[in-house]
């Protein structure tokens, strides 16, 4: 299976569950369809900044870094991010964010620090942000990338 595709599953079993172990996480994997290498998994966990912390109890667990949800940057949270967005639009493999006048560069400055393979970078306008994804992401992958890092986003922009 393609990394691009990999790594959000990869994310969403360690922020949803306790995972322990390699062996542990390449069985939830498997369980959910994707077959993969001890190697791979390694470099795919290196490559998303995951690491092993005590649970409280005697053991280790996986955890994300604090980044992969939520911005690295002092004074922008989702919180404040995502309000401001009112609508989402797939353009020829790009996505054109739409935001409240004023905001669209604080949100592409909080996209950008999530640090997030699918997004090779943001250009922002006034109320216009340009997401540019790396080459082999698809439109649904930055649609789930967007999701992970604002959880609620396309629940928020149906409501509106």
């Amino acid at each position: 299976m393609q990394k691009t595709k990999r790594l959000p599953v990869i994310e969403k079993i360690i922020a949803e569950e306790n995972i322990s172990s390699h062996a542990m996480l390449l069985r939830r994997l498997k369980a959910k369809g994707i077959s993969c290498t001890q190697a791979t998994l390694s470099r795919d966990l290196k490559q998303i900044g995951a690491g092993r912390v005590p649970d409280g109890k005697g053991g280790y667990k996986y955890t994300l870094p604090e980044n992969s949800s939520n911005s690295a940057q002092p004074g922008y949270n989702k919180l404040q991010v995502l309000p401001v967005i009112l609508d989402i639009v797939d353009a020829k493999g790009l996505l054109v964010i739409r935001t409240l006048p004023g905001n669209a560069n604080n949100a592409a400055i909080y996209i950008d620090n999530t640090s997030r393979y699918e997004i090779a970078g943001t250009i922002a306008g006034d109320d216009t942000i340009l997401v540019i994804p790396r080459d082999g992401i698809t439109n649904h992958q930055l649609h789930t990338c967007l999701e992970l890092i604002l959880p609620g986003l396309h629940e928020q922009i149906k409501r509106k």
